[in-house]
């Protein structure tokens, strides 16, 4: 089965209300469906790629085709993870966590989008904490990284509520304008004290090749 030679297929991170996992094809469709749709305010740009630009199928198809690019790129040391968003069993969004040489730096970063009519429901910071709890609790991650635009209030909110603290910032050129990236970064001990929902790990054992770690350096 192709699990046994991708076992990345049988993660799932389970919160109270969401699931993430890796989408089948079908789902994946349905997830372009929603980037074709609009996933923020035209007048605004999150993201330094500016992929949300382009024209809906455009669109879709580059999510798609990002999706298939990271799964076909991963190596232990360089890798991204893009799981699909489940709300009740509907694929709502995309939660991503990647890293490089994770089994010396042991530091992840996270990306992620939500469809328009999810957001500002709490998915976000939900969604957000699973991953999280798969670097720390899961991997041994010892700090996780983002970004944000300064004018980007909604994905700052969700960093402060996990505890994220300013690690300086970046000039971009985003439609041919310079804007701020504020870095943030989160520690292992700082995540320790966050109080986030109930979140379980399933399929992990048979993944932790793939993420750089033998088994026998896998948290307990």
């Amino acid at each position: 089965m192709l699990i046994d030679y991708w076992p990345l297929l049988g993660l799932r991170l389970t919160t109270p209300r969401l699931e993430l996992r890796l989408p089948n094809p079908d789902e994946l469709a349905e997830l372009g469906d929603l980037a074709y749709e609009g996933v923020h305010d035209p007048s605004q740009m999150p993201f330094s790629s500016g992929w949300t630009d382009q024209p809906g199928a455009d669109r879709a198809r580059s999510m798609i085709q990002h999706q298939w690019l990271r799964l076909g790129n991963w190596r232990p040391e360089d890798w991204s993870l893009n799981l699909a968003v489940f709300l009740e069993g509907r694929p709502v969004g995309v939660q991503a966590l990647a890293a490089r040489r994770f089994a010396l730096v042991r530091e992840v970063n996270t990306a992620s989008w939500l469809g328009l009519s999810f957001q500002s429901q709490g998915i976000g910071t939900e969604m957000r904490a699973a991953v999280l709890h798969l670097a720390f609790t899961g991997l041994g991650a010892e700090s996780a990284t983002t970004g944000s635009f300064i004018d980007n209030a909604a994905s700052l909110a969700v960093s402060r509520k996990l505890g994220y603290t300013a690690d300086g910032i970046e000039r971009r050129v985003v439609r041919g304008d310079v804007v701020i990236l504020q870095r943030l970064r989160l520690s292992r001990s700082t995540w320790q004290t966050t109080v986030t929902p109930a979140i379980e790990i399933t399929g992990l054992t048979p993944c932790l090749s793939l993420f750089g770690l033998p088994p026998e350096q896998a948290p307990g």
